[in-house]
């Protein structure tokens, strides 16, 4: 007997809505049950980051607070 298998599903990636339009520097995000993966919106096949959950939260959370430290 063999064990059965979840089918894979495909993310939806989507950009932020902050991202204005502009097609020159965006990063796209998709949620995944384990977590979040972000991509180069002009490299979709291209490599791709995965984050898990808590990671994700903290770093919104950063961003959001302006607590991020200066490139």
């Amino acid at each position: 007997m063999k064990p059965e298998t979840a089918p894979v599903q495909q993310p939806t990636w989507f950009k932020s809505s902050y991202s204005g339009g502009n097609e020159t520097e965006c990063v796209e995000a998709a949620f995944l049950a384990p977590g979040t993966a972000i991509r180069d919106s002009k490299r979709p096949a291209g490599p791709r980051l995965r984050f898990s959950g808590s990671s994700w939260e903290a770093f919104v959370a950063a961003v959001q607070e302006d607590r991020m430290p200066p490139a």
